[in-house]
């Protein structure tokens, strides 16, 4: 099984995922194939000693920048490393690639080069957080802003599926994002969306609040992408703000750095449950295919393990009980996708 990885994506450029590639290669046994500028590829391959690991270089000659538009990115650059490491996973040369580059651009090319499953509208991304028992799942984090209500519902069986198979949760818990707990809240989105819910074979357990993200009440919690987005830009703004604070109160004076001292192993257990480079990225659900997106600012242990995620995905067949699930919904009379 070989991972590609655009080697060019990122805010750090190949630097950081050339040496993440690296990583993981050494310690999970993993194939990776890197896509990018053949150059700058081998020397960063040369500076880690890892000419012996058998890596797959693949060049390309055009990079996708941050800040450019997903819609000509598509068009115009059709050699980029995004879209090269796309094009292995559809002609089954990859099982799985992940980029930190442009978010909407990877959305857009795995859309149209690795296409999406059957019976699926709209591809999302799904965000793994910490809560008080473990993890949940928010989908969508971002890709789609304005989605109809049986979007939200074939993003409920896929995160669904993804909790259950990845993540090794028993009957997730799925969760409605809204602004109360009763049936009748929210928007007309929301509303409809909960009629879908209600009537599926998934457990769903009802509308659930902000509150309701981190105290591991739900497993799965699917909201439309700008709710999702604006939900996990402020998760990763308060992780900052606390880590910060912490920090700056346990060294404000000698009984606190003593006191630090001692605590030493709680917090390094507490900076990993919330560390969101544990999980590498974020993989985006619904293609024919597996991609993992990550943050543009991603270092070299979220690198490392985004390409071991990728990996678990397509080892554990996650498409296949996707469109299984889906098709025992629609036979149960939900609503067939690929019809917006």
């Amino acid at each position: 099984m070989k991972i590609a990885v655009d080697a060019m994506g990122g805010d750090h450029g190949p630097a950081v995922v050339v040496e993440g590639a690296v990583a993981a290669a050494r310690e999970f046994g993993l194939s990776v194939i890197l896509v990018g500028d053949r150059a700058a590829i081998e020397t960063e391959v040369r500076r880690l000693g890892a000419q012996s690991l058998g890596l797959e270089i693949r060049h390309a000659s055009e990079i996708v920048g941050m800040a450019e538009s997903p819609s000509l990115a598509l068009r115009r650059k059709r050699d980029s490393s995004l879209r090269i490491a796309a094009e292995l996973v559809r002609d089954g040369k990859a099982a799985a690639f992940i980029s930190a580059g442009n978010t909407g651009a990877a959305m857009a090319i795995s859309m149209f080069v690795i296409g999406v499953l059957r019976g699926i509208d709209r591809p999302a991304i799904a965000a793994v957080l910490p809560s008080l028992r473990g993890f949940t799942v928010l989908i969508d984090a971002g890709a789609n802003i304005t989605p109809k209500p049986w979007h939200l519902f074939q993003f409920a069986i896929m995160g669904h599926v993804y909790a259950r198979d990845i993540l090794r949760m028993d009957r997730p818990r799925v969760g409605l994002l809204s602004v109360g707990e009763e049936e009748g809240k929210g928007n007309d989105l929301t509303r409809e969306a909960y009629d879908l819910l209600k009537e599926s074979k998934l457990n769903f357990i009802g509308n659930i609040e902000g509150r309701d993200i981190y105290n591991g009440n739900c497993d799965v919690i699917v909201t439309d992408g700008f709710t999702g987005n604006v939900a996990l830009k402020i998760s990763e703004s308060l992780a900052e703000m606390v880590g910060a604070m912490i920090k700056e109160e346990l060294t404000r004076d000698i009984r606190s750095k003593l006191g630090a001292a001692l605590s030493v192993p709680a917090f390094s257990r507490f900076k990993k449950r919330v560390d969101y480079t544990e999980m590498g990225g974020a993989p985006l659900l619904g293609i024919d295919g597996a991609a993992i997106i990550c943050h543009g600012a991603s270092p070299v242990k979220a690198i490392k393990n985004a390409v071991r995620v990728a990996a678990e995905w397509a080892k554990a067949g996650l498409n296949e009980h996707i469109k299984a699930a889906l098709e025992a919904e629609i036979a149960r009379g939900g609503r067939e996708g690929g019809r917006e």
